[in-house]
């Protein structure tokens, strides 16, 4: 599995950050930055959570 996001939509609201924290983390500088662009298997729920609660879409999974 494969994360990427579009920085340009992304609004960094931080629900992927509580839905997946290994995953994704928003720094001092207000933006969101991807721990890890590949995490196991073992976090596909969080991460798909992410996916489907993101307000802009700006979150994608590619296997």
């Amino acid at each position: 599995m494969r994360v990427t996001v579009d920085f340009d939509m992304c609004a960094s609201t931080g629900g992927c950050v509580h839905q997946a924290p290994t995953v994704f983390e928003i720094r001092d500088d207000g933006m969101l930055h991807i721990l890890q662009e590949e995490p196991g298997e073992e976090l596909r729920s969080q991460v798909t959570a992410a996916e489907e609660l993101c307000p802009t879409g700006a979150i994608s999974i590619a296997d």
